[in-house]
Formats: structure tokens, sequence, C-alpha cells
């Protein structure tokens, strides 16, 4: 157990970030973090944290800022010279998001908390889009990258839109239609029909998600960076990780970014989605472990 510490940061806008207890950091050895999609919480890497720690490593998985623990540690966006019923309509939340950036600079703040200098960073989902900030903003704090579910492509004007539609429903009605609409999308068929445990526990992440921290991410992601063009900039070894029967991600999303990153491989699980780590977990661990063991990578 870790004890309590406030951060400061100071982006583009003031932001304050109390850390809570992580309880989901175990083993010794080099460190591997974790970072969990939308708008799932840092249980979903349950499988990865007891394998790789019983294999030598140090496993990390904290939740993102608004989601998990983290779901009252949102940044408001005021505006004073708004008029008062839009501030007040801020004040209830209606204008919260979290950016990618800020998500990383807690990531950040979080290694430095349980005193890791560098680790492999890895990302599924949403937690790719933080862990494609965390390489931009700490490149010397990554051992290795890790992109499972990615895509390096900023939003277009129909994604802001939709999210930006589907944050204020959030906001309106609660969560419980976003289970029902994404179940379908990020578990492959295979999943659906013969893993009632897995989609019964996806389910439960999702309805267990605070709709502030959920609005806050769609948000941000809608605000996310276009990496198209700065894959080349990674200079990290990278392991690009995709489901064959992904209903979110494209195969050719992880073609691009296996292309833009020099030093980078490809693998993709059959009979997996873009849960892929839940749906597969043994596939994605040995993947993932002879990643990571690969003996001609300084760790």
């Amino acid at each position: 157990m870790i004890s309590r510490r406030k951060i400061i940061f100071h982006s583009s806008f003031d932001m304050e970030i109390q850390l809570m207890p992580q309880p989901y950091d175990e083993g010794d050895g080099p460190a591997i973090i974790l970072l969990h999609g939308y708008p799932f919480n840092r249980s979903m890497w349950r499988e990865q944290i007891d394998f790789l720690s019983a294999h030598g490593f140090r496993a990390v998985a904290p939740d993102l800022h608004g989601l998990g623990e983290m779901s009252d540690k949102l940044q408001l966006v005021a505006d004073s010279e708004k008029p008062a019923p839009e501030r007040e309509r801020q004040a209830e939340g209606y204008r919260t998001f979290t950016t990618m950036k800020q998500m990383a600079q807690g990531v950040a703040a979080f290694m430095d908390e349980l005193r890791i200098d560098s680790a492999v960073v890895c990302g599924l989902s949403m937690g790719s889009y933080v862990a494609f900030e965390f390489a931009r903003l700490f490149p010397s704090r990554m051992r290795a990258l890790v992109l499972a579910g990615a895509r390096a492509q900023g939003p277009d004007e129909d994604e802001k839109q939709s999210r930006e539609q589907q944050a204020r429903r959030i906001l309106a009605e609660g969560i419980s239609f976003v289970a029902d609409a994404m179940l379908p999308k990020v578990l492959a068929p295979r999943t659906l029909a013969e893993k009632p445990e897995v989609v019964s526990r996806v389910r439960e992440m999702i309805l267990r998600t605070d709709r502030r921290g959920a609005a806050a991410a769609q948000r941000g992601m809608a605000a996310r960076r276009d990496y198209s063009n700065e894959l080349s900039d990674i200079e990290a070894t990278t392991l690009i990780i995709a489901g064959r029967e992904d209903g979110v991600r494209k195969a050719k999303d992880a073609e691009f970014i296996r292309r833009g990153i020099r030093n980078s491989h490809l693998e993709i699980i059959d009979d997996a989605g873009h849960l892929m780590n839940m749906e597969q977990p043994e596939v994605f661990n040995r993947v993932l472990l002879g990643f990571i063991r690969k003996p001609d990578r300084d760790r």
C-alpha cells in the first residue's frame, strides 16, 4: 500500500491530482505499466497482473484519471466569461473532460510515487492513446511500448460529434445504454456465445463507471492528437496486438501503426475482439511475455 500524496501539474491550465492507493502493484523486477480502456478500470488487467508478477516482472495497473477509484478526480473546464447558467452547468459536470495528456501526466506522477524510473508501457484502446501521449511526453521513461486495439489517426468531425453526443447522453441518462451498445462491438462472437463470465465481467465494469468520468473520457478522446505523422518519432521497440474479431478497430489500423514505427512487430490474436487480454488471456500473456523477455532489449 502506498501513501497518499498530492501532485500539481501545470499544463495548458492547472490540473490537480490526488493520487489514490493502488493495490494493483505486484511482483518484483522490471516494471510494466498496464493502461486500461474505456469505460473500464484497472481490474481488466487482473490476469496479466497475476501472470507477469509470477514471471519476474513488476506489474502495475493504475486507474486512469476520472475512472475507477479516480472517478472523483475530474478536471472542470470553467470559463468565467460565460453566462451564469452555463457556469452552473459546468459545475454540474456538463463541461467536464479529461485529456489524454492529463492521463499521461498522471501515469508519470504515479510512477514517481512508486519510484519507477522507467517501464514498459502497455495501453489498450483508450489506454493506447495515453501510451502514445506518454511516448511523446516522456520518451526517456519508456523502455518499450505495447499498443493493443490501437489507432494512430486523430478523430474526424463525425467522431468528435458522436463522442460529444454520447457524453451528453451519458450525463443525462447514465451509462447502462453504453453496456448494451458496446458488448457486441468489443467482444468476439465466440466470447459472447461461450464465455458468459467474461461478458458479465465486462458489463459490470461498464455499469460501475461513474457517468462523469465516462463523459470526461469521451470528450478527452474527441480532443486527442493525431499521431499519424508522429509514429516515426517513436524510438521505443513496439509490440502491436490486435484481435482478429475486433468490432471497434480494423486490421488496417494496426498495420498502419506497424508501418509507421520503425522497430515494431504486429501480433493478431484469433477468436478475440477489442478486449483480447480478457477474451484470450493465455494467448495475450504469452505474446506479451515473449516480447518483454527478448534478450536483445535493454530492460
